[in-house]
């Protein structure tokens, strides 16, 4: 021991006896003078009484010894040090409390740990702490604290323990952390940090956990950060980072127990050196980019729980693609394996059948493999998800599979299964959704399926089954999703008790060889909003009863032997959009009201007998009276009637021989549903108040609107029912988003229709808050206060590209957008992007008869003017290549600043034809020059910005050449999407690898520079 120790220690032992000697004064001689001590516990007192003050909200009556009857060291939550009586702790864990942080905390002199976690607070969190010079330990956790991290907080130094994650900080992680020698634990994630990870970081030597999962980080991550060895816990999950994992990870960090870093642009392979990282449980990189496969000693991570690789590029669509599954048969505690939406490809391994029987999911989904599902599948006894879809699988399914009693969702669509559904699929009674449609079983449906008592979803469509649909399936009244059971060879009658189904929302029969009238019973279906029966052999009159299907908006019966009058109350179904009664026998005058009254929302074709409608029908008048003999009009009816059916069946015949149609998995907004009625809307959005309205379109307008329960915003898209087309728009954004999710797509909630407070039809659609708004208002702002970087800019691009891939070459059925243009382009608070407005959005198949007109969705094609790609003007129907076109001008739109629309592109070339000429010489020169800006001097943009950029690239030449090159590749792609021939454009799969090469050259010759 030093000198300097020994005086410290003397001057603490003197200082406690004073201190004693003082107390016993105070208390024994009542002296006048108080001690330090003393005016210190009065101020930690009064610092504390200024903190309750400032709660709002205690739920658990957390604060109500915080009084005067005992003392504040007495109080919940708070500790003292015995030797002096002054506060250490504040410890007040998942309280609820809510309110405002007291700066008074900074009073708190000796206060080593402060824990508010999981509890209601807002507000910025105070600089005062940062007079806290023994603080250790900070949680404040799941809150909702904004702001920046105050600066005042490195003086911190003893800081061990930071997890300010789940909050609303912004701003960049300030590079001052590095300086917390002590730190192990820092928690950041779920905010709104952007900007790239500071290499400070890396300096933290004996950090543990490092959590920033969750916010708008993009970059790399710091090399120094792979080298402390210390770390167990390394999670950046949901961000935009990039790049390649070190080769040497497993080496440098052999501690790892949780390393995730799903739903980001990392690339490059799956480096060996992990199988050394002996500790791992959780390795997630979901959503990436990575090639290759996994390491074939993967299985040497004996601890591992999830793996987790679902959605890459892994895999070459060869058959040692999957040799790595083998391995980890010594992973005797995996719970999850996901590896679907990749290309791995080869035989199913047998070997899976040995995986850990703690294993729970299983995603395979949506690769290359072939084989069929081994008889041992049966040993995974704990599995609750089986997902082999969009494969090539075949052979039977072994019978073994229904002692897997476990499963919750089994889903085996799109392969070539063959042979019987086996009937020990009834005994898994926790399924909720049993998906295994397109495929080849044949033979009848199992009676057994009326055992799984918990269905939500049921596919068995395209397939060969044949006999009639057992009664026991239309017991399933927990239905509420859909019964999908079209295309097939079923036949008889459809049985009444298909009025059990009470809460299903989508039945479809269509396509089979259903015969006899429809059972009344269908009307009991309450909650049905689709019913598809076509193609089929149902006869004799629409049953009264389906008047009672409030919620219907699809009905289609085409293509069948139905005959009588088309019933008056179809025009009565107040919620009614589509109406399909083609090619049957109807006859008689048809009603003129409702539905009936738009000649686009509803079919009657092939139904000679008809007279009368509206005007564009073109029907004859049910006045004429008619002098043909019946000797020479019932021949010609009869066969008339002949070849009408004689087509159909052709038809469906050979549509059924010429392959597969992709599934339609449907996934309804029920789903999501929240129940929110027409008076809770008026409330939220301030009786519709000019003050929340965002924006208006063609078919209604959209409002902010703040839930008074938890202060959550979302975003309604309230239908003007009086326009055109509006209704038709509304159904069909939600066919579409219902069976869509990706990340850059506008997220819907849920979907209301019913009645306003005066009785008249009411619509709408709610949505996330996009907090940023639409990319219509960054380009061509009404002021220069805010604008985006090149970099910003790219990544919008990229986002929007990423979108229309999955739209165009992702969905189980191609959808077409059909309207990409700036204002349908949504930005999140971390400037993520996100199309929207679906209301023009067509699938790519036809329906019904194998007829175009048929079509579910519209044929009548629309857009915005200077977005529409050219063939559409001439007759053109809906496809991906047009998508392609309005992304190619959307991106020049988007790099140049300029409206397709602009006044200088009048009477003259476009906008693609003014890039085309200026590359790639004078890209430079057609450019937005506030792109050339970089995020921090966009906060200094203003009009005079000429100069500052000039001097900037003068002194910089390098950056301005890396610049320059990037953006002739970028502008050169939206020349070559925007290409007057659809031949001569590419496809969106090659957009998102070229842009995210662009990107990735881009920030690599910046950190050269």
């Amino acid at each position: 021991m030093n000198i300097n120790t020994s005086c410290l220690i003397s001057k603490k032992i003197a200082f406690k006896f004073i201190y004693g000697f003082l107390l016993y004064i105070t208390k024994y001689h009542h002296t006048s003078t108080a001690s330090s001590t003393l005016q210190g516990n009065e101020t930690d007192l009064l610092a504390l009484l200024d903190f309750k003050t400032r709660i709002t909200q205690d739920p658990f009556h957390t604060l109500s010894s915080w009084n005067h009857s005992i003392h504040h060291c007495n109080w919940f939550g708070i500790t003292c040090n015995i030797s002096n009586g002054r506060v250490i702790h504040m410890i007040l864990p998942d309280m609820l409390l809510a309110g405002t942080l007291s700066p008074s905390i900074g009073n708190l002199t000796y206060l080593t740990k402060l824990n508010l976690r999981n509890s209601s607070f807002h507000g910025k969190f105070p600089q005062q702490v940062g007079n806290l010079l023994y603080l250790q330990h900070i949680n404040i956790s799941y809150n909702s604290f904004g702001g920046t991290i105050p600066s005042n907080l490195s003086n911190c130094i003893e800081l061990s323990i930071l997890s300010s994650g789940h909050n609303n900080f912004t701003g960049k992680i300030p590079t001052w952390i590095g300086n917390f020698s002590s730190l192990s634990l820092l928690n950041l994630a779920v905010n709104n940090f952007h900007g790239t990870i500071p290499n400070e970081v890396g300096k933290l030597s004996s950090l543990t956990l490092f959590a920033i999962n969750g916010n708008n980080l993009y970059g790399k991550i710091p090399a120094s950060i792979f080298n402390i060895s210390s770390l167990y816990f390394l999670t950046f999950t949901e961000n935009n980072l990039h790049g390649n994992l070190p080769f040497d990870v497993g080496f440098t960090l052999p501690n790892l127990e949780t390393f995730a870093g799903g739903v980001n642009h990392f690339t490059g392979t799956i480096p060996e050196s992990l199988s050394n990282a002996s500790r791992l449980e959780i390795l997630d990189f979901a959503e990436n980019g990575f090639i290759g496969t996994l390491p074939k000693n993967i299985g040497r991570l004996k601890l591992l729980t999830r793996l987790n690789f679902d959605t890459n590029r892994l895999g070459n669509g060869k058959d040692a693609d999957l040799d790595f599954i083998t391995s980890l048969i010594n992973c005797t505690v995996l719970e999850v394996l996901g590896l679907a939406e990749n290309n791995f490809g080869g035989e199913l391994p047998k070997s899976i059948a040995n995986l850990s029987i703690q294993l729970n999911e299983l995603a395979l989904g949506t690769n290359a493999i072939y084989g069929s599902v081994p008889i041992g599948i049966s040993n995974l006894v704990n599995l609750t998800t089986l997902g082999l879809e969009n494969n090539f699988l075949s052979g039977f399914v072994p019978y073994t599979i229904g002692m897997l009693q476990n499963l919750v969702d089994l889903e085996l669509y799109n392969n070539n299964f063959s042979g019987l559904i086996p009937s020990s699929i009834g005994n898994l009674n926790r399924l909720t959704v049993l998906l295994i449609g397109d495929n080849n079983f044949e033979g009848s449906i199992p009676e057994s399926i009326g055992n799984c008592r918990n269905l939500l979803r049921l596919n068995l469509s395209h397939n060969k089954l044949n006999g009639t649909i057992p009664r026991q399936v239309f017991s399933l009244s927990s239905l509420s999703i859909y019964l999908d059971l079209s295309h097939n060879a079923l036949i008889g009658s459809l049985p009444f008790e298909v009025g059990n189904l009470v809460n299903l929302e989508e039945l479809d029969l269509s396509n089979n060889k259903l015969s006899g009238v429809i059972p009344s019973t269908l009307g009991s279906c309450a909650s049905l909003e689709g019913l598809h029966m076509q193609g089929n052999f149902f006869e004799g009159n629409i049953p009264s009863s389906i008047y009672n299907l409030r919620g219907i908006q699809d009905i289609d019966l085409s293509c069948n032997n139905l005959s009588g009058k088309v019933p008056e109350f179809l025009g009565e179904i107040m919620g009614l959009m589509r109406l399909n009664l083609s090619y049957n026998d109807f006859e008689g005058e048809l009603p003129m009201n409702r539905i009936f009254e738009n000649a686009t929302s509803f079919s009657i074709d092939g139904n000679i007998k008809l007279c009368g409608g509206v005007s564009e029908l073109n029907l004859p008048s049910c006045t004429m009276k008619k002098f043909h003999s019946p000797k020479v009009i019932i021949p010609i009816v009869s066969a008339l009637v002949f070849v009408i059916f004689l087509s159909c069946f052709v038809a469906i015949f050979m549509r059924k021989r010429s392959g597969k149609k992709t599934s339609r998995e449907r996934v309804t907004a029920k789903e999501l549903e929240v129940n929110i009625s027409y008076s809770e809307i008026v409330k939220w959005t301030g009786g519709f108040s000019e003050d929340n309205l965002i924006g208006t379109g063609s078919f209604g307008s959209v409002y902010k609107a703040t839930l008074l329960s938890d202060e959550t915003i979302i975003a309604i898209k309230v239908l003007n029912l009086e326009q055109i087309g509006a209704s038709k728009s509304f159904i069909d954004e939600c066919n579409v988003l219902k069976i869509i999710r990706h990340r850059n797509l506008l997220k819907i909630i849920t979907a209301i229709s019913g009645i306003d407070h005066k009785g008249n039809d009411f619509k709408a659609l709610v949505y996330e808050f996009m907090s940023n708004g639409c990319l219509e208002d960054w380009l061509h702002p009404k002021n220069q206060t805010r604008t985006l970087s090149f970099v910003k800019r790219l990544n919008i691009a990229i986002d929007v590209a990423c979108a229309l891939e999955y739209l165009h070459h992702s969905c189980q059925t191609p959808i077409v957008h059909c309207d990409i243009k700036p204002s349908n382009v949504l930005l999140d608070k971390n400037m993520v992007a996100h199309v929207g407005d679906f209301g023009l959005a067509t699938f790519l198949f036809q329906e019904s008869c194998d007829s175009p007109k048929h079509s579910t969705m519209t044929a009548n094609l629309k857009g915005s003017i200077g977005y529409i790609a050219p063939e559409y003007g001439m007759g053109g129907r809906a496809s991906a290549v047009g998508d392609v076109y309005s992304y190619g001008i959307l991106m020049l739109e988007i790099f140049t600043g300029k409206r397709p629309t602009d006044e200088m592109f009048e009477g003259g070339i476009g906008i693609q034809q003014f890039t085309a000429l200026a590359l790639p010489n004078h890209a430079i020169d057609i450019i937005d020059p506030s792109l050339l800006l970089q995020d921090e001097e966009l906060d200094r943009y203003n009009e005079d910005y000429s100069d500052e950029i000039a001097l900037r690239y003068e002194n910089e030449p390098g950056e301005l050449a890396s610049m320059e090159n990037c953006l002739v590749s970028v502008l050169q792609i939206g020349v070559s999407c925007s290409s007057i021939s659809p031949s001569e454009r590419i496809h969106m799969n090659e957009v998102v690898n070229k842009l995210q090469a662009i990107k990735n050259s881009y920030l690599k010759l910046n950190e050269l520079n």
